[in-house]
Parts: structure tokens; sequence; C-alpha cells
């Protein structure tokens, strides 16, 4: 259960500083050691931060981009999943589930949170990931919804790809990750065809003290293109620390440049500087 931005209200006019939200809520059945089925509302099995994606987990005040604007984090649905286990590190995850409602490209705003959700046509999803060398996560998955535009004019379907690479090794972590939409269908504006981005973010983390807790550095490049109206290229450096007094809190700052960006220049924004606290419970 969560409380986003601290508060939920009413209004006249309908409109509201927050929500409550239920993020996940299924039924989990075992059905055998190394087969399970979900039933209900979930994550969908896509990207780094999606599933895992509480402040503490992750670098930078605010979740990367590309996760953000290309898959979009974070995002879950209604319907069935269903995963597969091997010994040797390999975990298969499928989903039947409801989908997106995408207004001419702009992938965020499609996002419907399950409640009174549109759900003309199934969307399906797949993932495999490999886990079996300590540290190391590598995952593909694929999304697909034959009409992303239920409730417009619109009619065209969309596939998102994208991989990861996720290696710890001592204080050592690197993540890389690459997605991208294909938008197909008439009346959709071309430059929305193609969406895409990647990002690659390595990591330091290290024990201050037993008492004082842990110190981390991070660097981020990323180059993502996204739709909302009009097609926006951006490339953004970013560099930053966070500071665990304990494990579930955290302390974040970060300097973004994004003078390539167009996202900030339509604001004539050149740098960004952000400051953080968070923790899970």
């Amino acid at each position: 259960l969560e409380l986003e931005h601290a508060l939920t209200k009413d209004t006249e006019d309908g409109s509201n500083g927050g929500e409550v939200e239920l993020e996940q809520a299924y039924i989990r059945m075992a059905w055998t050691e190394k087969f399970n089925t979900d039933a209900g509302v979930f994550l969908m099995p896509v990207g780094i931060l999606n599933e895992t994606h509480e402040p503490n987990t992750f670098y930078g005040v605010e979740r990367n981009n590309v996760e953000k604007y290309i898959l979009p984090s974070t995002w879950w649905e209604g319907g069935i999943k269903g995963t597969y286990r091997t010994e040797n590190g390999f975990t298969f995850d499928g989903t039947i589930s409801s989908g997106l409602d995408i207004e001419n490209g702009y992938i965020r705003g499609g996002r419907q949170k399950v409640s009174n959700a549109t759900n003309d046509e199934a969307a399906l999803a797949g993932r495999v990931k490999y886990t079996g060398i300590a540290g190391l996560e590598l995952a593909a998955s694929v999304f697909y919804q034959d009409d992303l535009d239920q409730t417009g004019d619109l009619d065209y379907s969309g596939l998102l790809s994208t991989a990861h690479v996720d290696y710890t090794t001592g204080g050592f972590r690197i993540r890389a990750l690459y997605a991208r939409w294909d938008l197909d269908g008439k009346g959709l504006d071309s430059d929305a065809e193609e969406q895409h981005g990647y990002y690659i973010e390595p990591s330091y983390r290290w024990e201050l003290s037993e008492k004082y807790g842990d110190l981390g550095v991070y660097a981020r490049f990323s180059d993502y293109e996204y739709f909302k109206k009009k097609l926006y290229e951006n490339k953004i450096y970013e560099v930053g620390v966070n500071y665990w007094p304990t494990d579930n809190v955290v302390f974040k700052l970060d300097y973004q440049d994004t003078d390539d960006a167009d996202q900030y220049q339509k604001d004539g924004i050149d740098s960004v500087v952000n400051l953080g606290v968070g923790y899970q419970f």
C-alpha cells in the first residue's frame, strides 16, 4: 500500500494532490518447487527498477529517465503471471494482462494503473533472466499489445524490447540497460514509431563503519528519445552520491548536465541538482 506525494485530497474540479495506490495484490500458487503462478495486480517483469524501485535500492534522487519514459516505470497491470525456475540459474516469466492506453505515442502517459482500466484486448509479456553466477543478473524481456490507443481514434500496435545487465563484485557495481518501442499503425506521427534509449551506470559502495553506515558514488550516461507531441532527443551526464546510515534509509545528492537534452532545453535548463531522502519500511 503506497501513499503517493504525501497526501490525497478531493477537489471540486476532480483533481487531486496525490493518491493511495496498491501496486501489488496477487495470489501466488506454488504448483511445484520450480513453477508458480500469480493472479491479481503485479509489477510488469521489465527492466531493472520496475520490480525493485524503493529509493534505498538505486542511485540518484529520481529514477533514471530511460526506465521512466521508455519502459515506463513504475508500471503494474492486472492479470496472470507464470514463473518457471531452473536449477542452473534461469528464470522464465510470462504474463497475460491488462495493457496501456497510449494517446498519440506518449508511452508514459499510457499507464492505466488497473482501476477502471480499458482492456479491449489482452497484452502479452515475457522475460528470461539468468542469475547463475554470483553477483550477475542478465535479462531480456518483450511486451506486445495489439491496440495501444484503446480509447482514441488511432489504431496502432506496440512492441517493447529490453535487455539489461546488473553485475556486482565487492563494492563495485555496474548496470546497463537498453529499451526500445516499435509502434506500427495508421494515423500515428512518424516520429513516434521508434522510441528507444540506454544508460550505463558504474558505481562503488563501501562501509564507512559499523556505526555510520555506507557511502556510495556513481556516474551515469543516458541517451534516449521519447515522443510527447514531438520527439525529444536527450543525452544526460550525471554523477552523485548516496549515504546509507542504515540499509533502509538513504540520503542522496546528484548533479545532471542537461545541456544536450531537449526535454530540459525547452525550459532553458542546462543543469539539474537534486537532493533527496528516502526510506522503506
